[in-house]
């Protein structure tokens, strides 16, 4: 077997020197002196793409790196189908969200539902929904990289989630919103580089790229168009369109981290050009990973290396594919790894500085003894908020350690949390009848319902996890690496090995309880709602939102106090509408 040792040089010889130059570089250069000096990029030196592929980043990551690949191989391309609602989000964002923003003066995007609602209470309750996504989803992206580096080098969790959560702190506290969008956009290129480089070698392996989609399709991989509309279904056409519809205008529309870069840019037309751009540009990125999964299927199809034992998860094929592809080329293996780490880490920072501006400008600063505090104290204190979201991120990071499926995870979060938020952006946009008391009671209902749902679908028995067919019918001696079978018998520890067996056991002994539980459930009549699927989550959560706020508005408010809004405040299509309206000069009580 071929040490490791090289990859896990070159491996630390690449972190410790890009943790070098990025503090070099901002300590050396433009120091954060002002709050918006840290929080906003400098528009003087951030391009137009660098914000375009800073904004993929941002959405793509590196859990769809290494999670679509294997999404494909034992699922299919449902999935990949996401994209159609992704595309068509961007120009409802940058036509009917943008317009309104970039008109007024703010640093976080909630301080738009105080000056809409004259609510504080609303302001916080939406910034509170947006900073407990935030640090759920970080959770993954931590732990993501994590899951390459013990199936190639074996380096346990607790060290790699360790690590990068000091670095985390390290670079948040010696740089600013700028340095983690130059991060973005270095980490990117390399993804890039990395999957061309994987497609390009399978594809020569596979015999050209027609033998790869032959085979894709002769195995059921690629069922794309699925109109069936049981919405129990774990994705369909239907469901991945509007599901991420309504995920990717909550994300694009509603949260700090990408408003940040909108309001960086300052001008209305260079934002509407970006995100309109980045329809192809997200296309051809996020497709990328996808056909990564499709030359895996063709090598392995018929030796599938988890059946064999090889990897212990799903998440660990497209590491193990890299490791028995490339395992002959010294050093790129931690080449590969370092550009993983580091992807993950300029995605927690840029994350992690939209937090820590949301959390201080909607809760800290409004505390008595940080008011008119200078400049530079306001700083160290974003940069202390910083440090301790790290610390809730690295505990959120080893719960998600013992559970299974990335991208599923990751999914469920953000569907469950997107509706909520994106329900009282669009009362306050265009319901301009919604008062401050529905806006809370809607967001609070919406809440509720989602949480209601997924706590509902917990209860239900568990059914076993359905994969596509894979077999072992062609395996050979020398379909692996020798080299790579070995070391993962040699990372793989017995009980590792006898987990799988123990759970087994485990479920037979409860099979009886579980068919009573499954019994019951199928008598319950809301055994159907639990039973729908998370993709129609953030519909769920936005529909109950709007629908809740604009009822009790109407029953809690007077009708002149209904028809009181301020113009620049909603969109400015509403305004042909509205029968009548209350200039912005107007105060409202």
């Amino acid at each position: 077997m071929r040490d490791l040792w090289i990859d896990y040089t070159i491996f630390m010889v690449i972190i410790l020197t890009s943790f070098v130059l990025t503090v070099y570089r901002n300590l050396s250069g433009r120091t954060e002196k002002t709050k918006s000096d840290y929080v906003l990029a400098d528009e003087r030196s951030i391009s137009l793409w660098t914000m375009l592929v800073s904004l993929a980043k941002g959405f793509l990551g590196i859990r769809v790196f290494l999670g679509y690949p294997s999404e494909l191989f034992y699922r299919g391309c449902e999935l990949w189908e996401t994209l159609y609602g992704i595309s068509l989000a961007f120009p409802i964002v940058a036509y009917f969200f943008v317009p309104v923003y970039l008109s007024l003066n703010i640093t976080s995007v909630y301080e738009y539902l105080d000056m809409r609602f004259k609510s504080k209470l609303i302001r916080c309750l939406a910034s509170a929904a947006f900073v407990i996504r935030s640090l759920l989803i970080l959770g993954i992206t931590t732990f993501t990289p994590c899951i390459a580096i013990k199936t190639i080098i074996g380096i346990p969790f607790y060290v790699s989630i360790t690590c990068m959560t000091l670095l985390s702190m390290l670079f948040m506290c010696s740089g600013g919103f700028t340095s983690a969008l130059m991060g973005d956009v270095v980490q990117c290129i390399l993804m890039v580089i990395i999957c061309l480089i994987v497609i390009v070698v399978g594809i020569i392996e596979a015999g050209g790229p027609f033998n790869v989609i032959k085979i894709s399709h002769e195995r059921g991989r690629l069922n794309f168009l699925n109109f069936d509309l049981d919405p129990t279904k774990r994705a369909t056409t239907i469901s991945a369109l509007l599901g991420h519809l309504f995920i990717s205008v909550s994300m694009y529309g509603c949260q700090q981290n990408f408003i940040q870069r909108y309001i960086s840019m300052k001008s209305k037309e260079k934002v509407i050009r970006m995100l309109i751009l980045s329809i192809p540009f997200t296309v051809i990125m996020m497709s990328m990973p996808w056909i990564v999964g499709m030359v895996i299927l063709t090598q392995y199809v018929d030796c599938d290396p988890k059946k064999l034992g090889y990897i212990q998860d799903i998440d660990e094929l497209f590491p193990f594919y890299l490791e028995d592809t490339f395992l002959f080329v010294p050093g790129f293996l931690g080449i590969v790894l370092a550009v993983l780490f580091n992807g993950s880490l300029s995605a927690i920072v840029s994350n992690l500085n939209s937090v820590a501006t949301v959390l201080w400008e909607d809760f800290v600063s409004h505390l008595h003894m940080f008011k008119n505090i200078s400049d530079n104290k306001q700083v160290w204190s974003l940069k202390i908020i910083s440090v301790c979201c790290s610390l809730i991120i690295m505990t959120v990071t080893f719960c998600i350690s013992e559970l299974t499926g990335i991208i599923e995870i990751s999914i469920i979060m953000i569907s469950a949390t997107s509706g909520p938020l994106l329900g009282i952006f669009i009362l306050a946009l265009f319901f301009p009848s919604v008062n401050w008391k529905g806006a809370v009671i809607g967001m609070i209902s919406g809440v509720l319902v989602i949480a209601w749902i997924t706590l509902g679908a917990a209860t239900l028995p568990k059914s076993p996890t359905v994969y596509l067919p894979t077999s072992t019918n062609q395996c050979k001696n020398d379909t692996f690496d020798d080299s790579v079978v070995k070391h993962r018998f040699s990372v793989m520890n017995e009980e590792s090995i006898s987990s799988e067996a123990e759970i087994n056991q485990m479920r037979i002994a409860n099979s009886s309880k579980s068919d009573i539980r499954h019994t019951l459930a199928e008598e319950n009549i809301l055994n159907s709602i639990y039973k729908v699927t998370y993709l129609y989550y953030s519909i769920i959560g936005t529909g109950a939102t709007v629908i809740t706020g604009i009822i009790f508005s109407i029953v809690s408010g007077s009708h002149a106090e209904n028809y009181i809004y301020e113009e620049h405040l909603v969109h400015p299509v509403i305004h042909k509408w509205r029968p009548y309206h209350v200039p912005v000069s107007l105060e409202i009580k």
